[in-house]
């Protein structure tokens, strides 16, 4: 994992206790709007156990909405942040998702193996090669008839709300990161055979779906 990689680790073990707090403040009711896109996208009925993973999963919100909806499922959370994955497993009241440190640009896991592979709010943070690697990972896992979920967010219109946007960018350092949110679905098709876009009712959030 490079050094820029290990300094974002350490910041999300820092921010892990405050994170959905500060998602909450951010999202208000948009937060399971968000969700509801990604869940019912999946396309999972009539599957009797489906295999759900949700890659960056933070404090695991995606993936336990997820369970929520199909209990019989095998779903795993898996991130690189030992403090956002600590948090997960304590909201984690079942104990049935399986949460699992590790790179998303190096998957610990056979060939078709899901039948879902989501990421969520994610993929901007991540520098163009890595990015790519994570893409083609995500595809790798996936099976045949499956999805790749992605959602990230939408460049905001209210002039206010972008200036603040973009000074979150920059404080990233990445011009890669601005790039990648401009660029809208085509890093995707460079990837997936099948790429279709939608968006969530608040317009702050787009969702990619990809198939192989």
């Amino acid at each position: 994992m490079t050094q820029l990689r290990t300094g974002r680790r350490r910041y999300y073990d820092i921010f892990s206790p405050f994170y959905d707090a500060f998602i909450r403040l951010h999202s208000r009711q948009n937060e399971d709007d968000t969700r509801n896109l990604l869940v019912n996208a999946a396309h999972l009925e009539g599957k009797p156990m489906p295999r759900i993973l949700d890659i960056c999963c933070g404090t695991g919100s995606v993936i336990l909405a997820f369970k929520e909806r199909y209990p019989e499922s095998v779903a795993i959370g898996y991130d690189f942040s030992p403090g956002m994955l600590r948090k997960a497993r304590e909201k984690d009241v079942s104990g049935q998702v399986m949460f699992i440190e590790g790179d998303a640009a190096a998957l610990n896991f056979d060939e078709n193996s899901f039948d879902v592979v989501t990421c969520s709010h994610a993929l901007y943070e991540l520098k163009g090669e890595t990015r790519e690697k994570a893409l083609r990972e995500m595809k790798r896992v996936v099976r045949p008839d499956g999805y790749v979920l992605l959602m990230e967010h939408e460049i905001p219109r209210h002039p206010v709300v972008k200036l603040l946007f973009y000074v979150r960018m920059f404080s990233m350092g990445s011009d890669d990161a601005r790039e990648f949110l401009k660029a809208g679905v085509e890093p995707f098709k460079k990837v997936f055979s099948s790429v279709t876009l939608s968006h969530s009712r608040s317009g702050k959030s787009k969702l990619v779906s990809c198939q192989k």
